[in-house]
């Protein structure tokens, strides 16, 4: 494809709460077995994009080390190559990222280096699969200076998180709103953009010189009235999980034959990095409804409506009902959990009981596992 791949991962999100504590937004762990980061690492491996580059810069351990092959999605090995950038001190430059331009803009080398004619920009916090060479060719056959992916969304669902957008029968945008107060539309923005490389560079050095950091409100929305700017709509699965309450709704939407048959058994496949763990093991007397488990769990109790991730423990006699468990958690004997999410390498001890009445409990512990 002749495109080559950026992906913003550096950002964090307040309405996480503890759950972005210990990691970025892009690393936090998806339908038991994957991070947020793999499925746009996935799609653009699918679309043969062979050059990526991930920006990092908050909590960005875990999202390190989980980037830390690039084997797993099959990036080039010989022509481009998955790379990975945090911001740093240069004799010209001392800031962290100071917005989504200003990464772009730390990272201008990258691009003035590539001989790809097009950039797809994505965030790293996006449930999908996509096509990204038919983003392209939709791009090219607009002539457009950028096109935006956008997804038509319920009128139910809270959409003032987001870029909301209009556009005029011909699918160019004429009006783009980020996070609005009231939004005139269920038209979102998925954080995907194609643009042209040498324009992409032009737009990006033009608004850091004028002191302006962010991408969407000091590119798309200034230039939206000068720009040929574009809609692309998706009609599949997407889900943004920067909040408690989707990143809970998007695991329990991989409960759903459908979803799972989508991601799981249909081409093109998603790909994460391999953890070498045994498969789950369900010992006499444990009971198992609709519910993901993964590879790696010990499982003695009563699971229903659940996604229990790698290398969990569920003692005797506990109940887990309509709850995240990520990886790495023990659990006691005889606890109790509904409509939770409980944080990685917690212990809980027996007897516990934790519950979400008013919305979704996050149960962070730091119990010690092993004490004389």
């Amino acid at each position: 494809m002749r495109a080559v791949g950026m992906i913003l991962a550096g950002g964090n999100s307040f309405r996480m709460r503890e759950l972005s504590n210990k990691r970025a937004i892009a690393a936090m762990p998806i339908a038991g077995s994957f991070r947020s980061i793999d499925f746009a690492l996935s799609s653009m491996s699918n679309s043969n994009i062979q050059k990526v580059a991930v920006l990092t810069q908050y909590n960005s351990r875990s999202l390190n080390q989980h980037l830390s092959s690039s084997k797993w999605w099959d990036f080039g090995r010989k022509q481009g190559g998955l790379f990975v950038f945090p911001p740093m001190v240069t004799s010209d430059n001392d800031f962290w990222y100071r917005g989504t331009a200003d990464a772009i803009h730390q990272n201008l080398d990258f691009l003035k280096e590539c001989h790809e004619p097009y950039v797809v920009i994505a965030s790293g916090d996006g449930i999908y699969k996509l096509d990204y060479a038919k983003v392209l060719e939709y791009h090219i056959a607009k002539k457009a200076d950028i096109t935006v992916v956008c997804k038509d969304v319920p009128a139910s669902e809270d959409v003032t998180r987001f870029g909301i957008l209009q556009m005029n029968e011909e699918s160019r945008i004429v009006q783009f709103d980020e996070k609005p107060m009231a939004a005139a539309s269920h038209t979102v923005s998925c954080g995907i953009y194609v643009i042209r490389r040498r324009q992409l560079i032009e737009l990006i050095e033009k608004s850091v010189e004028e002191g302006r950091h962010d991408f969407v409100k000091d590119v798309l929305i200034r230039y939206k009235d000068v720009k040929r700017i574009f809609g692309y709509k998706m009609k599949e699965y997407w889900s943004n999980i920067a909040s408690v309450e989707s990143y809970y709704q998007t695991n329990m939407d991989f409960l759903k034959k459908e979803v799972r048959d989508y991601f799981f058994r249909e081409y093109p496949d998603v790909h994460s990095k391999v953890d070498d763990n045994p498969p789950a093991k369900y010992n006499p007397g444990s009971v198992v409804k609709n519910s993901l488990v993964a590879n790696g769990s010990i499982i003695n109790g009563y699971v229903e409506n659940s996604v229990i991730f790698k290398k969990v423990f569920v003692g005797e006699g506990c109940v887990i009902k309509n709850s995240i468990v990520l990886n790495d958690v023990y659990l006691g004997d005889n606890v109790y959990l509904e409509n939770c999410i409980v944080e990685s390498r917690d212990t809980i001890r027996a007897n516990s009981r934790y519950t979400g009445e008013d919305g979704i409990k996050i149960v962070v512990e730091s119990n010690e596992r092993y004490v004389l």
